[in-house]
């Protein structure tokens, strides 16, 4: 379907949970955006969720809102085990998909739903918010532009303020594939291709973590196809506030990505607490940035990025990463 900009496009919205409540937050806002109803196994969220963008109804029954007749775009925040279901029911509706990352928890379901998406010619987008953040699209174009030179080395520092809940902990496939696969999203996105892992991890947090089968704190240490060394330090917790860096070396020049204010630094170097910093507002514009581009490439038919074949690639990774973490051992990932 083809829409002028005066077509309001009509969403149903699928997961109502802390995140979903974020992304319904940010569309009350957006111009020519519908969102028709909100849909959560939960009645009682999605009707919260239905209250924030005025939906028409909500439903304890996503399949039946994907496929309603009124509804032209589906908009994916349910809990990761239940994006393949859903995203697959979307494409065989005709409808255009965005989903929250990760796009599946195995390679299979994200090699089914990449081929089903090819079938029907359905675009579908994976959230990967901080390719859209103004500091990282920044560092792409210099390094497109030629600006670093050769990339040498690609660092990263993701450590949340506070562990979420071990409920979500069993759910959620591992700290790599729930919270790492965005520095994999991005060392692919600004390196290239990645040719092994090698993962060490620790509970140091809560001994829940273990009982989950997961750490609470890891290294990744990453080789590049084309030669360049990377390494990622992931943890639960900190003391100071969410924690989110990438530095990017090359042969000419380095580049720094951190919130504005959120590491300053005393006169001994130890970072300031940053209590209220979190996902939500260090990438609040990320987000925004994210989905008016979505809805844009749906208005005028281009496929949107990153897609199915992005979210697997960095998929790989997660996986081959815990692999290396349960092994002790280097992992190599195949690049198909």
């Amino acid at each position: 379907m083809i829409y002028s900009a005066h077509t309001p496009i009509r969403v149903a919205f699928l997961g109502a949970g802390r995140i979903g409540i974020m992304h319904l937050t940010n569309l009350a806002t957006f111009p020519g955006i519908h969102v028709v109803v909100v849909a959560d196994a939960h009645l009682e969220a999605a009707q919260r969720g239905a209250t924030i963008v005025n939906a028409t109804r909500a439903s304890a029954d996503p399949l039946a809102a994907i496929n309603a007749p009124d509804v032209d775009v589906v908009m994916i925040a349910t809990p990761t085990g239940t994006h393949p279901e859903l995203i697959a029911a979307a494409i065989r509706a005709g409808k255009p998909v965005w989903c929250e990352k990760p796009v599946a928890l195995t390679l299979s379901d994200a090699t089914t739903l990449r081929d089903l998406a090819a079938v029907h010619k359905v675009p579908v987008m994976i959230g990967y918010m901080r390719r859209f953040d103004a500091r990282y699209a920044e560092v792409k174009q210099r390094i497109d532009a030629g600006e670093l030179g050769a990339i040498e080395r690609f660092r990263a520092v993701s450590i949340d303020a506070a562990p979420p809940n071990l409920a979500f902990i069993k759910t959620s496939g591992g700290i790599c594939i729930d919270m790492l696969i965005h520095d994999f999203d991005l060392a692919l996105h600004l390196v290239g291709p990645i040719d092994s892992v090698h993962s060490w991890g620790s509970v140091l947090v809560d001994p829940g973590f273990h009982d989950a089968g997961d750490v609470d704190t890891i290294m990744v240490m990453i080789k590049f196809a084309n030669g360049a060394l990377g390494v990622i330090e992931g943890g639960r917790r900190t003391a100071w506030g969410y924690d989110i860096r990438t530095e990017i070396s090359g042969s000419m020049a380095r580049a720094f990505v951190a919130a504005p204010g959120a590491m300053p630094s005393d006169g001994d170097g130890a970072p300031a607490r940053v209590p209220d910093q979190s996902f939500a507002n260090r990438f609040v514009d990320a987000y925004v940035t994210e989905l008016e581009y979505f809805f844009a490439c749906i208005r005028t038919q281009k496929l949107p990025k990153p897609d199915i074949a992005d979210a697997m690639a960095s998929l790989r990774v997660a996986l081959a990463a815990t692999t290396s973490l349960r092994e002790g051992r280097v992992v190599t990932i195949p690049n198909d």
